[in-house]
């Protein structure tokens, strides 16, 4: 059969066009985009277009005295090109070093490193530091200080401002603030018989002046909860004054547990949890839901609309009170305990954090506060550029002082009030460009990262969000939802990266649901979904997923739905036999998630159900639907009932997430490719210490199928889709020992088997995935036998040794962080150090195709 080579070196053969920045405005460069540093990699051109995509000068005398606002936009004339700040400089970029292709972009990295530096400067001249910049919430909104309950709120365009609520019957006039040169209103409200003046759990809000004299109410922002009338229909939302009693709040019992080698995610929302039709409580979630997660070993939860949102289907992406959690599933100190829970079970637990737009709402969202003042006086754009017309949602403006304050506090506050672990940030590619992805094509062209199109006002408070939260949680885990792909995205700030430690590798699912709806099980392309999933940067990781949350909701449906449709209500019975469909439902089933898992990423997602192929698409209440709640639900009996056949599907996810668990794979930089069997529809690969074998073939059984491997011994199976226990038909032999035999002579490629110096044989059913495990001579066979089955790591080949022996044998650089190989018998050595395409990537496919699509780029 006839396989693609390519080996990848840290040689990048690239043309070098002159820079001339012209036209710049005060955050943003300007670029020729005539030149492109793209690569020619076998393919057509293709792009991704995301618009569909669901889904944001004073003197150091003036310093406040409670480190309030300086100004809306803060520069400093004594600011220059060699600022240094730690080990962040503007003249030496290690990004460029790491792929000398972006070099004709150095000018914009100069500037936007640049421009983070001076901003990190400037806070740290007026206000101390970052970390105490990020403490705004002790400042802003109500605050407790001695004998008095202070509240502070930022409105530059109120004329007069008062606070109201129950515990002074809705009437401010006893209660009027006062306004400071930055636009901070403020008030102190003494103790009454040594008690706070406004009771805990009791409503509050801002009562300001318009400028054309008309008295409005809005919700504090920084407000730490709010709450609507559940006995009222589309009942106006209220802040609400949290301050338990010592005696009411809840106190952490349990540490956070160890970062993961690498993050398996289960991506939930407490609200939709729950069997029956009904909101779920975070509680109920905690003690009902976590062990559910843990017993199918991830090791992370990702939790999805924690922050509060008044439109329960906007699955919590239009955010209307940043510090506040959602109270439909309950208070503060009961998301407390869920995230309590998920340490104490060894879980670390990440939160969808919305930085990237706002909720359009007036009455009770930060929409509010914009009464048509300028941009400096805002928390967001005015004009166009305010406002995201396919989201229908405020943009904000990442250039002003107070948003600084306001968005990264709220990281802080997350992190420390409620010990998350991370967060996964929505909507990264609308932030890092001023068209936000908008009819706009991605095809892998560096010139779309870095022009005029891009946001560095957006990209300089990333910077500063991914330092602060290092900063503060040098253990946390944090990812770009982003699907342009922009380079350095997932590299430190230190080298003029962005600082993410993962993104989403958001073209997999795209490439599963076209497969699943376009083309017969024939029409397949091994080569093709191969590339697809190791198609990421070199030294950036991602996360892959086959499906999550977007593919679930009503309209679109899940991989199981593609699969089986109807069948999934009528076909699910183990007393009867499969149907076709089912039976190629399941099988292809647990391959696409399992190839997604050891192919794709340094991490996995799965969302909620969809381990199991839950049946029904996600349908929130609202009007179409006379605001049933039966869609929007998880029938997690379905997965315990023995007599039905979602059982074998979620217990071969529990049995991926243990595999990873015993080999961590996910975590090795070793990826080899070593043969896509068009014919055959075959994928062979290597992944850390495991050998996978992947046949799609619709009806072909392959016997004795040949496939290669690094190291010489003995192999066997590590976990079969096949197996009984998955619902298959029990047809690989799990007790069979797989010896090797030499191919050839090793690190000479012509001469090795699929460019592998060993090789062994296997049985390989159709529509069948097989890991296989390389046993250690030196345990009994007894002991092996037991450790095969049980739940402790199994002793294995050493992976660094083994990454060494790859390196040697193939002459080129692996990072820690991952590379992928695609290896052929075709290719010689010499070969391989002479040809002009060798590229530093991720990736066989591509020096760097960066969008989150199949684009390939055929510009040199």
């Amino acid at each position: 059969m006839e396989i693609n080579f390519n080996v990848l070196s840290k040689s990048i053969p690239y043309s070098s066009p002159k820079v001339s920045p012209g036209g710049a405005s005060r955050n943003k460069v300007c670029f020729p985009s005539q030149h492109s540093t793209g690569l020619k990699f076998g393919s057509q051109e293709r792009s991704w277009d995301i618009s569909s995509t669901p889904k944001s000068r004073v003197r150091k005398a003036e310093r406040m005295k409670h480190n309030s606002a300086v100004s809306a936009v803060l520069t400093d004339d004594n600011s220059t090109m060699t600022s240094l700040e730690e080990d962040v400089g503007t003249e030496i970029i290690g990004l460029v070093k790491l792929d000398p292709a972006l070099e004709p972009y150095l000018d914009h990295f100069k500037y936007r490193m640049k421009r983070y530096v001076d901003q990190k400067k400037l806070i740290e001249k007026y206000e101390g530091a970052l970390e105490e910049f990020a403490l705004g919430y002790l400042k802003f909104g109500f605050n407790r200080e001695e004998g008095c309950i202070v509240y502070r709120e930022w409105a530059p365009a109120a004329q007069e401002a008062q606070v109201i609520g129950d515990f002074n019957g809705w009437n401010g006039s006893n209660h009027s603030m006062e306004k400071d040169q930055f636009g901070v209103w403020s008030i102190r409200i003494p103790d009454v018989d040594s008690n706070p003046a406004i009771p805990h759990n009791s409503r509050v809000k801002f009562h300001f002046k318009h400028g054309n004299g008309d008295w409005i109410d809005r919700i504090p922002a920084w407000i730490k909860y709010a709450t609507a009338d559940a006995t009222r229909f589309a009942a106006p939302y209220d802040g609400v004054y949290w301050d338990p009693p010592p005696s009411e709040r809840y106190h952490f019992k349990y540490p956070r547990p160890p970062k993961p080698k690498a993050p398996r995610i289960y991506e939930a929302h407490v609200g939709m949890s729950s069997s029956e039709p009904r909101v779920n409580s975070y509680r109920e979630f905690a003690d009902d839901v976590l062990p559910r997660i843990k017993a199918n070993n991830y090791n992370t939860v990702q939790l999805m609309a924690v922050m509060e949102h008044s439109y329960y289907g906007s699955f919590g992406y239009h955010v209307t009170n940043f510090f506040a959690v959602s109270s439909r599933s309950g208070n503060p100190e009961d998301l407390k305990y869920l995230i309590d829970k998920a340490h104490s079970l060894g879980l670390q637990v990440l939160v969808d954090v919305v930085h990237s737009h706002a909720s359009n709402n007036v009455t009770d969202g930060l929409n509010g506060f914009d009464i048509g003042q300028s941009s400096q006086e805002s928390y967001f754009h005015t004009g166009e550029r305010g406002y995201h017309k396919l989201w229908d949602s405020r943009l904000f403006n990442y250039a002003n002082w107070e948003v600084l304050r306001f968005l990264l506090s709220n990281l802080r506050w997350w992190l420390e009030e409620y010990k998350f672990d991370g967060f996964r940030f929505d909507g990264v590619t609308s932030m890092l460009y001023v068209h936000h992805g908008i009819n706009i094509g991605f095809t892998g062209k560096y010139h779309e990262y870095f022009s005029e199109a891009t946001d560095v006002d957006a990209v300089v408070y990333l910077m500063l969000a991914n330092n602060l939260i290092h900063k503060i949680f040098p253990d946390a885990t944090v990812i770009a939802e982003d699907v342009s792909g922009m380079p350095g995205l997932g590299r430190p700030v230190s080298e003029g990266g962005i600082g993410f430690d993962y993104r989403l590798a958001m073209a997999i699912p795209d490439k599963w649901i076209d497969y699943l709806k376009n083309k017969n099980d024939e029409e397949w392309s091994m080569k093709e979904v191969t590339s697809s999933l190791t198609n990421r940067r070199y030294t950036e990781k991602c996360i892959a997923y086959a499906e999550s949350h977007d593919q679930s909701i009503v309209g679109d449906k899940t991989i199981a739905f593609l699969l089986m449709d109807k069948e999934m209500y009528s076909g699910m019975s183990c007393l009867t036999d499969a149907s076709p469909a089912v039976e190629r439902g399941i099988a292809l089933h647990k391959m696409i998630h399992f190839f997604t898992m050891a192919l794709g990423g340094e991490g996995y997602l799965n969302f909620m159900g969809n381990e199991f192929g839950h049946p029904d698409w996600i349908d929130f209440p609202r009007e179409g639907n006379n605001w049933s709640y039966d869609k929007c639900r998880r029938q997690w009996n379905l997965a315990d009932s023995e007599h039905l056949r979602y059982k074998f599907m979620n217990a071969f996810d529990r049995a991926m997430n243990s595999l990873d668990e015993k080999f961590s794979f996910l975590a090795s930089g070793k990826q080899i490719v070593s043969s896509t069997d068009e014919d055959n529809k075959v994928v062979v690969f290597e992944r850390g210490d495991l050998v996978f074998v992947f046949n799609f073939h619709p009806d072909k059984t392959h016997e004795g199928y040949k496939v290669g491997c690094d190291l010489p011994g003995k192999y066997r199976v590590a976990l079969d889709s096949d197996a009984w226990d998955f619902g298959g038909h029990g047809r690989v032999g799990h007790d069979v020992d797989h010896f090797t035999s030499p191919e050839g002579i090793p690190g000479v490629l012509k001469t090795n088997f699929n460019g592998r110096p060993n090789s062994f044989k296997v049985l390989s059913p159709a529509h069948t995935c097989v890991a296989y495990y390389r046993v250690n001579e030196s345990m009994s066979e007894t002991e092996d036998d037991q450790t095969a089955i049980s739940n402790e790591p199994l002793p294995t080949a050493n992976i660094e040794e083994s990454d060494e022996e790859l390196k040697d044998s193939l002459h080129s650089n692996i990072s820690n962080i991952g590379q992928t190989v695609v290896v052929s018998a075709k290719e010689t050595d010499k070969d391989l150090k002479d040809s002009p395409s060798l590229r530093t990537s991720d990736v066989v496919h591509a020096e760097r195709d960066d969008s989150d699509s199949d684009a390939l780029d055929d510009d040199d």
